[in-house]
């Protein structure tokens, strides 16, 4: 795209404001601080970890239409003042990728005397409001959200180019984090670095944006979490809270500090300020205002420092000095810090160890905690760690983590508990973190007692060189629970188990977590019967080839229309095999469950040998679909069979309940409800709450 005298004088504005910054923080925070900051402008962010961008083609312009809808969702207020050039790229870009949100775009001409005037009504679906004279942001603002439609506004600088999904993304953030007042964007620099990840405050009402001038994938700066602010070239706030609040605060006229002002307000009305980094912004920093903050518009961010600085005095008196390091400053909004590695990136979708990892990370970030996620390969998933950075967690992986005895050496005085998943994990982490985190509290995770599943699985084999085996990982996993603080595990049968084999060990049970689904249909809508479960997992082949060669040729003798459903992700050639068995459909993985989990009448745990809690009894109970099960399925779970499920380890009796679930409507309206009870009772977040405030946030 050729230069344009407007793109020429914004070059030459951020020339000269660099100059005046640099010397005025100088003046106000000393060469170090002065000079961390200079550093961190031009370090070298390599070209692989800048983010490519999209720009809309160049040209004269042409008249074309934005997406605009009679209801929105949201309503995207876009104030300009003359810079007509910047205008129109930021509409090519919405007009070229429109968000899936119903959506209007409201441009407040804000007595422009360029091209905006003629050219803005040839824009077709586009909303326009013409102020007579200029009145600066905070009035076009406030009449463009006045004339809104959408549940949600969402502010829109004219230097802006949105990328494809932005606002799709700061929508769901809402959705996914309830107490969501107000939502900004991930601003990124033309060259593809990172210009803002949200901002901090300090004490005397200055800021600084996180994460500037570094890498857009960085840890740090890659997930969703709480901010002091967010800068106004881009946020989303619900238009309802925005009119409670009174709108931007009219007192810092024209601009700065208006946008902060709304955050600090959205936080003191019992909401939080969230930054969205999936909702990307190429953004032309100064582009409109200059960035030298002693002439023209940029001069009022000075006046108005001291405005906001009196204004929010006793909340400020908790913000950290100014002291040239952000990442520092962020940690005051975070109470406890914990660390959580596992093998690999959890995938909830695929086993219940992955999902209770998940859920308890959710839990802990609700209950105020920052949690971090290390994965013992360093491993990078698109989509998981990507899941793990929207709930708000920091998860680290490849290009950005160096070998893990690095990456405790730079991070490990971080964290007040760090809680590791599965023995052999623990084995090799403990003399890390016993050097590198000693004030942290060491958890060690069992997940389940590997060295119980394994002499089970030796026994109904009756193989010798199995049980020695399962004799060496309990020598392993008893020394990890002896030199570990504390130890979870999911079950009391596993707790009574080990205050005999480590008599003196500090062992709490912290079982399964699950967020109780939908009932859905009811009995009459319903067929048919399903299992689900990873098949990497050796009890899940065991459990599914004892069903269909001996359990359900008795169940379709009886019922032949009946179909059994088997889901689970790796299935093996064995297992492939059965979908030739008549009735049997293999599915294999499936990522979203709740279509099946809504037509299905009758869950099976056929297991025949493991340790722990299984996921998949709690998972059936919490969408209220009856489970019939073995002894060892139930094993540790508060179930009464009969009542909460039907239990059965012979292939006859398990076939008959089955059946006897599957045409008793009464049965399974009983079954149904009280599963669903005892996963409240048991197996919900709240009911794992108590014990991982006490053990992982230390609270008495």
């Amino acid at each position: 795209m050729p230069m344009s005298a407007t793109h020429l004088r914004f070059l030459i504005n951020r020339g000269t404001g660099l100059v005046r910054r640099g010397l005025a923080s100088l003046r106000t925070r000393g060469w170090r601080a002065s000079w961390a900051r200079v550093l961190k402008q031009f370090r070298r962010v390599p070209q692989a970890q800048r983010v490519a961008l999209y720009r809309p083609e160049g040209g004269p312009f042409v008249p074309f239409a934005v997406p605009g809808s009679t209801t929105p969702v949201a309503s995207i207020v876009i104030p300009v003042f003359n810079q007509f050039d910047h205008t129109l790229e930021c509409l090519r870009a919405l007009a070229e990728h429109p968000p899936a949100a119903a959506v209007e775009i409201i441009v407040v001409d804000d007595g422009s005397v360029d091209a905006t005037r003629d050219a803005l009504p040839r824009i077709d679906g586009l909303r326009t409001l013409h102020r007579e004279s200029n009145g600066g942001f905070i009035a076009a603002c406030n009449d463009g959200a006045a004339a809104a439609k959408g549940e949600y506004l969402v502010f829109l600088n004219n230097d802006t180019v949105p990328q494809p999904g932005w606002l799709d993304a700061l929508l769901a953030t809402f959705a996914e984090h309830p107490r969501a007042g107000l939502v900004g964007a991930q601003l990124l620099y033309p060259d593809g670095r990172l210009q803002e990840a949200g901002g901090v405050v300090f004490r005397d009402g200055s800021g600084w944006n996180h994460g500037r001038f570094g890498a857009a994938e960085a840890p740090r700066h890659a997930f969703v979490r709480d901010v002091d602010y967010c800068s106004g070239a881009a946020i989303a706030i619900p238009r309802a809270l925005f009119e409670r609040l009174g709108g931007f605060d009219t007192r810092y006229a024209p601009a700065y500090y208006e946008d902060t002002d709304l955050a600090f307000a959205v936080r003191a009305a019992g909401l939080r300020t969230l930054y969205q980094p999936a909702a990307r912004v190429l953004h032309l920093e100064g582009a409109t205002s200059g960035t030298d903050v002693t002439v023209g518009p940029k001069s009022h961010q000075l006046r108005n420092q001291s405005v906001f600085a009196d204004k929010w005095r006793e909340t400020l008196a908790r913000h950290p000095q100014p002291d040239g390091d952000e990442d520092a400053a962020a940690l005051h909004l975070r109470s406890r810090t914990v660390l959580v590695i596992d093998s690999l990136t959890p995938r909830p979708d695929h086993d219940s160890g992955s999902l209770r990892l998940v859920n308890l990370m959710r839990l802990l970030i609700e209950e105020g905690a920052h949690v971090v996620f290390l994965p013992a390969d360093r491993g990078f998933d698109p989509r998981y760690t990507r899941l793990l950075q929207q709930l708000g967690v920091e998860a680290w992986h490849l290009p950005h983590a160096p070998p893990i005895p690095a990456w405790l050496r730079d991070h490990g005085k971080r964290f007040d508990s760090v809680l590791v998943c599965r023995h052999y994990v623990m084995r090799e982490m403990l003399p890390l973190l016993r050097r590198h985190a000693p004030q942290a509290h060491l958890v060690f995770d069992t997940v389940d007692l590997h060295y119980l599943r394994e002499q089970r699985a030796a026994k109904l084999a009756g193989d010798p060189a199995l049980a020695r085996n399962a004799e060496r990982t309990r020598e392993l996993e008893l020394d990890v629970i002896r030199r570990s603080d504390t130890t979870f595990v999911v079950s009391p049968v596993e707790q009574a188990l080990l205050a005999r084999d480590v008599p003196g060990a500090q062992v709490e049970v912290l079982s399964n977590l699950h967020r109780k689904g939908k009932p859905g249909p009811g009995f009459g809508q319903r067929r048919d019967v399903m299992f689900v479960g990873g098949f990497r997992h050796p009890p899940n082949v065991d459990a599914v080839c004892w069903f269909v060669e001996s359990v359900w040729p008795l169940v379709h003798a009886r019922a032949p229309a009946l179909r059994f459903h088997c889901v689970g992700a790796d299935a093996p050639p064995r297992i492939l095999a059965l979908g030739d068995t008549p009735g049997v459909v293999v599915h294999g993985h499936v990522p979203d469950l709740a279509p099946l989990l809504g037509r299905t009448r009758v869950s099976v745990a056929p297991l025949r040998y493991g340790a722990g809690v299984k996921g998949k009894v709690n998972q059936a109970m919490a969408h209220g679909v009856p489970v019939v099960a073995t002894s060892c399925a139930v094993e540790g779970m508060h179930v009464s069979p009969g009542v909460d499920v039907m239990v059965a380890d012979d292939a006859g009796g398990f076939a008959d309940a089955v059946l006897r679930v599957h045409g008793d409507e009464t049965l399974w309206e009983q079954l149904s409800g009280n599963g669903r009870g005892n996963v409240t009772r048991h197996f919900s977040l709240d009911a794992g709450r108590e014990v991982a405030r006490k053990v992982l946030l230390r609270r008495n």
